[in-house]
């Protein structure tokens, strides 16, 4: 099979996928409006460099945090005084979350702590690529998980937004066989008309069906956000998307994209500067770890608060490559770690707790003497969403060489049974 990739190096949307039937010919009904009903709807977002799990929702009942962090640890919950936020009395957000403790109050908010990956790689390239990819440690694997999810579960009325990136090119998650767009800007679509009314004659008399077929896809895609108007959408009064950074701005356009009802189903996007070498700061929320921090909390508020009763439909998932050390370094920073947390919001999310199995900070159960342990793995948390959320029914043929077990699933889904919240 020959892969087709088509970019818009100046415009807003890239399309990619592989086949020899262009199946945008095969869907000429949605230009004439958006999908049909309301699907289910997957948000995934990757925090690039290695989160610092351990500050951002905090164990202060862990004596062992703060003998590990006297500068940059961040004070146990006070009432009236700069400190964390309680959230059931072991653990903390860190106090620039405050957006998002009313969602984990309404119980749509989750986290999981001490997830991650098995593999041992600090490398945040590996990492990255192995989270993506859905397959630690297996470089022979060249697509990505949602990919696959895509292929393994296709779906005869889906529109060509059924996965969608909000990016300037395609990640590794949504790489492969599947088809996907890579959308950077959905009120950009003038430099992508130019461009198809430059170059269409030439893709029209283009012997080879393959780009043909992908440049009338990628046409058809356009005209679509042309005719939905996207760049004249506000959200509803009092809610309010951060113009600083890409992070928020990205949110937005999913949410247009969602209310919009045009077959969403699978999203990916990413926020940067995590990697918090040095001066990572403390309750104050100056140094490196404030700017990140501040643009996800009030990114994601934001996005909840847009869509709104439309939350019933969507998850957000979030993930990172690794996290960071437990003990902070000279530098009042810290370095490339194991464990992690997770986050999981949506209306469906029997949220309002911290789930997983806590390790311990001591150093006899820390990860290589250094690195909160991994006690879930990362393609739990992923196969249990794509099951109980988007009713994947071949869970294996997402996660090559992992055996998918619901026993390991943490029920972070309210149609998933009884709570199983985190042990300290």
């Amino acid at each position: 099979m020959l892969t087709r990739r088509i970019i818009l190096k100046n415009g807003a949307l890239a399309v990619v996928g592989m086949g020899t039937v262009p199946r945008f010919l095969c869907r000429a009904a949605l230009a004439a409006g958006p999908a049909e009903g309301k699907k289910k709807v997957l948000v995934t977002i990757f925090q690039r460099g290695g989160a610092d799990g351990l500050n951002i929702v905090l164990p202060f009942g862990d004596k062992e945090y703060y003998a590990s962090r006297p500068s940059i640890g961040i004070p146990a919950p006070v009432k009236g005084k700069p400190s964390a936020l309680d959230l059931d009395g072991f653990f903390a957000f860190h106090p620039i979350l405050q957006p998002l403790l009313p969602i984990y109050k309404k119980g749509q908010l989750a986290m999981v702590h001490a997830a991650g990956s098995p593999h041992s790689t600090r490398s945040h390239f590996e990492a990255q690529d192995f989270m993506e990819s859905g397959a630690p440690g297996n470089k022979g694997v060249t697509d990505g998980w949602l990919n696959r999810y895509l292929l393994s579960n296709p779906d005869p009325k889906a529109t060509p937004f059924r996965a969608i990136s909000i990016s300037s090119t395609l990640p590794r998650a949504l790489s492969g066989k599947a088809g996907a767009l890579a959308l950077r800007d959905l009120a950009d679509t003038d430099s992508a008309s130019g461009f198809q009314s430059t170059y269409e004659r030439m893709y029209n008399e283009e012997t080879n069906s393959l780009i043909s077929g992908t440049a009338r896809e990628m046409f058809s895609a356009i005209q679509t956000l042309k005719s939905l108007n996207l760049d004249q959408y506000k959200p509803p009064k009092g809610v309010t998307y951060a113009r600083q950074g890409e992070f928020a701005p990205a949110l937005q356009q999913v949410a247009k994209l969602i209310k919009a009802n045009v077959g969403v189903e699978v999203v990916f996007l990413d926020i940067g500067g995590w990697d918090t070498h040095n001066n990572q700061g403390g309750v104050e929320g100056y140094g490196s770890l404030g700017q990140p921090l501040r643009q996800f909390g009030q990114g994601l508020s934001a996005f909840y608060q847009d869509l709104g009763d439309r939350m019933e439909d969507v998850v957000v998932l979030t993930m990172s490559e690794f996290g960071r050390t437990v003990k902070e370094n000279g530098s009042a920073g810290t370095d490339h770690g194991h464990a992690n947390v997770m986050f999981v919001a949506g209306g469906s999310v029997q949220g309002g707790k911290v789930y997983g199995q806590w390790p311990g900070l001591a150093k006899e159960q820390l990860y290589e003497g250094r690195d909160l342990a991994v006690t879930t793995d990362f393609r739990d948390v992923f196969a249990e969403l794509l099951t109980g959320h988007l009713g994947c029914q071949k869970p294996e043929a997402v996660f090559p060489g992992y055996s998918i077990d619901s026993k390991r699933f943490r029920n972070l889904l309210r149609a998933g049974g009884a709570s199983k919240p985190v042990t300290g």
